[in-house]
């Protein structure tokens, strides 16, 4: 690391301590040139490789617009959101890849999406999987049922649970 004051292309790190929920170090530095101390950040790189082959860096901001979308009238709370979004970098980091492929970022919000809000993850996954028929939803609503998420089998019945969405969609529709 080069010495802001003196231009030295050398410095000793003093004190190191992550940051923003362990996704950045700060480092304390001094210089052996000059004995000044400066702090520096640092962040680990992750790219999202988009579909076009451009990469841009990951973002947990453009997760949150996308899943808002999906739970657009839905009982789903912003620290909800927020949180999911935290699972998703999370998850990706976890890889140990610096580059992820843009369709490896949607697979990794179905999952907890789903634990979120069933009939949100159905939006979401109608959209990202390319839904062209009535089968492609009977089909995921099957899958649905056939494995019930944590989220609904903790709180509700599968018959209530159906009869709030039913009621939930009904209202949220008429708006």
């Amino acid at each position: 690391m080069i010495c802001p004051f003196c231009r030295h292309d050398d410095s000793r790190v003093i004190d190191s301590r992550p940051v923003e929920d362990g996704t950045q170090i700060r480092r304390r530095r001094e210089c052996p040139q000059c004995s000044q101390r400066f702090s520096t950040q640092e962040v680990a790189l992750l790219n999202i490789i988009k579909r076009s082959g451009a990469t841009e860096p990951f973002s947990r901001e453009k997760v949150l617009v996308g899943v808002r979308k999906a739970c657009q009238g839905r009982p789903v709370n912003e620290d909800d959101l927020v949180l999911l979004a935290q699972r998703v970098e999370e998850t990706l980091r976890a890889t140990g890849q610096a580059e992820i492929e843009a369709n490896e970022v949607g697979m990794a919000i179905l999952a907890p999406l789903r634990e979120l809000d069933e009939v949100a993850y159905l939006r979401y996954a109608s959209v990202y999987r390319n839904f062209a028929s009535l089968e492609d939803f009977e089909g995921e609503i099957a899958l649905l049922r056939a494995l019930p998420s944590n989220a609904s089998s903790n709180s509700k019945t599968p018959s209530s649970a159906s009869k709030t969405t039913t009621s939930s969609s009904s209202i949220s529709g008429k708006s």
